[in-house]
């Protein structure tokens, strides 16, 4: 039975290159992937970097059937395709793939083609592309164009990005979204197409691997900034900003301050996170967030007060108590429920030194859920420092 929501899942968030380094954690390493579960079933995957392996690995595990998808991929930058010969489903031949991109002046017709067969030629890969036995099918796409798959209506529109990049508008019966990684501003023509690109979405996806003080500094890199984004997003009616493509020396703590600085000019602003998904109602999008890695749990009994925002931007400060504590985060009820990735200051009395000593906590919200008691919500918290 048709879905009535349209789900959106982040694979892979960061830009540039793969990050593995526990400083990257929280926000994710692996590079772009988006999943779009239409409303109709369809299903859409954004990009093929390597987070394209753990949604495929997902799938493979799953799948009781064929696995019917159309891929678009915006560019055939490494960190963009070079999830494709790690992506499970290709070698199963119940499946099937559909995949857009344009054409290459520097590959000619058919480039996603030759980039898969590329990558895999010898000595660069063990198995050729004959291993692949998904069928697959390539259609050349370019800006401008226009298409349907099934009930969803798609749009490309060139990005200013050195070879050449795709960014698309995705419009669904429950709403739109467009995905515009890899666009640096500055080229007017380019500027243009995506501010109409970005026309009244639902959830703009946008490249934010540089602080404006960065981009400042990488002009001819291809990428943008949070406050481009914001410009963008308050121009053309956005509902909700996602920053994307995070770069790879931007630990999480500076992705936290690029998230701050950015929901201080558009509150509806989210930072790109994997594991994170967004699904768009006919009323409303819900946004829910990974809790990360769980460490050594032990269930508390720990007094503490916390201080943070609402979700209407409204100041709090309340006590409560610790009631799960692991190393890397805890579960709190309070009665005010604050923003999902908003950061909250929490005082917790130090069980092992009495009241007069407080460990003071700063954390980050990952999930909201509802409490035992009325009124009460739970709130899943990060400690980030």
């Amino acid at each position: 039975m048709p879905n009535k929501v349209a789900k959106l899942s982040f694979w892979g968030v960061r830009g540039s290159t793969p990050t593995v380094d526990r400083a990257t954690w929280r926000y994710g390493g692996n590079t772009p992937c988006l999943e779009l579960i239409t409303p109709d079933g369809g299903r859409l995957i954004l990009d093929c970097g390597t987070g394209v392996r753990i949604l495929g690995n997902r799938l493979a595990a799953a799948a009781d059937k064929t696995i019917d998808a159309q891929i678009l991929v915006t560019h055939y930058h490494w960190d963009h395709i070079q999830g494709i010969p790690f992506f499970a489903p290709l070698y199963s031949p119940q499946n099937k793939f559909h995949f857009y991109s344009f054409r290459s002046e520097f590959l000619g017709r058919e480039s996603l083609k030759r980039v898969f067969e590329t990558q895999m030629a010898h000595p660069y890969f063990p198995v050729d592309l004959s291993a692949m036995s998904a069928t697959r099918d390539f259609t050349d796409i370019a800006g401008g164009d226009c298409f349907s798959i099934g009930d969803t209506r798609v749009t490309a529109c060139w990005l200013n990005h050195p070879q050449g990049c795709l960014g698309f508008r995705i419009e669904t019966p429950v709403g739109t979204i467009v995905y515009a990684t890899d666009n640096e501003p500055g080229n007017l023509e380019y500027d243009r197409n995506l501010r109409r690109l970005a026309e009244g979405a639902d959830v703009f996806v946008n490249d934010a691997q540089y602080t404006p003080e960065q981009l400042e500094t990488h002009r001819g890199w291809g990428h943008s900034s949070w406050r481009e984004g914001v410009r963008i997003a308050e121009s053309a009616g956005v509902r909700n900003l996602v920053l994307f493509h995070h770069d790879p020396d931007s630990s999480d703590k500076t992705v936290d301050g690029i998230l701050r600085d950015a929901r201080g000019k558009f509150e509806n602003t989210w930072a790109a996170a994997e594991g994170m998904v967004m699904t768009l109602g006919e009323d409303q999008t819900d946004v829910v967030i990974p809790a990360g890695r769980d460490g050594l749990r032990r269930e508390a009994h720990f007094r503490a007060r916390v201080t943070g925002f609402t979700q209407e931007g409204k100041a709090f400060e309340e006590e409560t108590v610790i009631r799960d504590l692991s190393l890397h985060g805890a579960l709190i009820y309070l009665d005010h429920s604050p923003k999902l990735q908003s950061e909250l200051q929490v005082m917790m009395e130090n069980p092992g030194n009495g009241d007069s000593q407080r460990l003071a906590l700063r954390g980050y919200v990952v999930r909201i859920e509802p409490g035992p008691e009325k009124d009460q919500v739970g709130v899943g918290i990060v400690f980030t420092e």
